[in-house]
């Protein structure tokens, strides 16, 4: 399987902006920009993006792995944070919520961690360290 995506940039980095266009059209030449970026512009940065496809792929290996030991999710939410500094990202905090039925927190807490290690997201990229907050609830 390959998905991709195109990056247009006009200009200079900091006056300059750019275009986001995926495979699927759900970003359609998105704006992006210096401000959007590091500042509070309108658009989105990679960043975010990195952010929403750690969160969506960490959820759906978790939902996977729940499944695999024989649970189904009523809800799964990912909060995902991504860290930026000195040039580079330096960590990845997901910060999971769900409620599964019958399901102990200690079995929650291994399959939380089993979908930390093996998504393909998290596996792919050297984050100097990838947080996890798991909560179950009632």
């Amino acid at each position: 399987m390959k998905r991709s995506a195109k990056a247009v940039w006009n200009g200079s980095v900091t006056e300059g902006s750019g275009t986001l266009t995926t495979q699927s059209t759900v970003l359609d030449n998105t704006q992006y920009s210096f401000k959007s970026r590091f500042e509070e512009g309108v658009g989105t940065n990679p960043e975010e993006l990195l952010a929403a496809a750690h969160a969506g792929c960490f959820t759906m290996k978790t939902s996977g792995l729940l499944g695999e030991a024989g649970y189904t999710a009523e809800k799964l939410e990912t909060d995902c944070k991504i860290v930026f500094e000195g040039g580079k990202v330096v960590r990845s905090e997901l910060s999971l919520t769900a409620k599964i039925p019958s399901i102990t927190d200690e079995e929650f807490q291994k399959i939380a961690k089993e979908a930390e290690e093996t998504c393909p997201i998290s596996v792919s990229f050297s984050f100097e360290k990838v947080l996890v907050s798991a909560v179950l609830v009632e």
